[in-house]
């Protein structure tokens, strides 16, 4: 009997002892290590799909804004260089000529009468690439 009390104190004193002691996470299993890489992915596709949809729905509220609230207009644009440009501008009723290079804008001429333009001729507003491209100083319109 002694000696049953006794095993049983050791037993007892050994679970004691180990439910005292910090448990120590297992070593990552290939599968475990495939789901935190599945996980990694999934976040990094939703992070990616927000960035699309914010962008589309950043144009698409651009496209409501009222285009007929602006006084100043471009009516049209030519590359003269590869940093220079021409751009006419209308401003209320009348029409500015300007050359357009890096670190200077000038007036060149302001137009007696203004130049009709028809609707469809007018540029369309760019996409960013087209933007883009153009602030890089690579317009593919004034190319051709």
């Amino acid at each position: 009997m002694v000696a049953m009390t006794a095993m049983g104190l050791g037993l007892c004193s050994e679970a004691v002892m180990a439910a005292s002691a910090p448990a120590v996470a297992p070593a990552a299993s290939p599968g475990n290590l495939g789901g935190q890489v599945a996980q990694m992915l999934f976040g990094l596709l939703l992070v990616v799909g927000l960035i699309f949809f914010l962008a589309w729905l950043l144009r698409r509220m651009q496209g409501i804004a009222p285009r007929g609230g602006q006084v100043i207009e471009i009516i049209g644009s030519r590359a003269i260089g590869p940093r220079d440009r021409l751009l006419l501008v209308q401003v209320g009723k009348q029409q500015i000529l300007l050359g357009h290079s890096p670190g200077s804008i000038e007036a060149l001429h302001v137009l007696d009468e203004p130049v009709e333009v028809p609707i469809g001729a007018r540029p369309a507003t760019p996409e960013f690439a087209q933007r883009l491209m153009e602030l890089m100083g690579k317009d593919h319109k004034d190319k051709t």
